[in-house]
């Protein structure tokens, strides 16, 4: 049987966290072990609860949306980011993708859809709302030269490692599939992400992207 997934929701509007605690919980494998309406409060509860999956909204108090992302991101590096909001334009999407949040859903999506994200999420996979996707697409069509210099400096197996890892897949089955030792996967991932100039896995994947290297479903 596999574990719950532990979540936590950040959204200024209590109906919304409400209607979102609601649905969730109604889920055998989520449990929601805790609500913000803030990005301190949010940051807080990352540090004590350490969910599984953090699903919030970008239109925090004083713009603070970008930033909880990557404060999360930062200080919780193992806790997963989806958010949900009515925003869907380019530098928006962009920003919060580049902060290290792993979707990008609209609240005008169906709840089937929202649960199925926070599933996809915790396992590592990228989601986006369709008409993101799209915006996304339009973003990543074309890769400068020099992204594409810094491309060719991965060694083989790095580049490997990369299409992997913006597959969503976690180092053990990276380790699983390659066969080598989780230790060295890792080792790869800090040399791609030095190599690339990037921050995190998220990027990582974002660059795969642009780059063709993997498909976005």
């Amino acid at each position: 049987m596999e574990e719950n997934i532990h979540i936590l929701i950040v959204d200024d509007y209590a109906v919304v966290r409400e209607g979102l605690r609601a649905f969730v919980t109604t889920e055998p494998d989520m449990v929601v072990i805790g609500e913000a309406a803030d990005r301190e409060t949010a940051v807080q509860q990352c540090l004590e609860r350490q969910p599984d999956v953090v699903v919030m909204d970008l239109a925090l108090p004083d713009n603070e949306g970008i930033n909880t992302i990557q404060t999360i991101k930062q200080q919780c590096p193992n806790i997963h980011t989806l958010v949900l909001t009515n925003f869907a334009e380019e530098d928006r999407v962009l920003a919060a993708m580049k902060a290290g949040a792993q979707g990008y859903m609209l609240k005008d999506a169906t709840t089937k859809d929202i649960v199925q994200a926070i599933r996809d999420v915790h396992q590592g996979k990228i989601v986006l709302h369709p008409s993101v996707s799209y915006l996304l697409l339009q973003a990543l069509q074309l890769p400068d030269t020099k992204e594409q210099t810094v491309l060719h400096s991965l060694t083989e197996r790095e580049t490997e490692v990369l299409q992997l890892v913006a597959q969503g897949h976690t180092n053990q089955i990276i380790a699983n599939q390659l066969g080598i030792d989780e230790r060295t996967v890792r080792v790869h991932v800090t040399h791609i992400l030095q190599k690339l100039g990037l921050d995190n896995r998220t990027q990582a994947a974002l660059f795969a992207l642009r780059h063709g290297l993997v498909a976005l479903k």
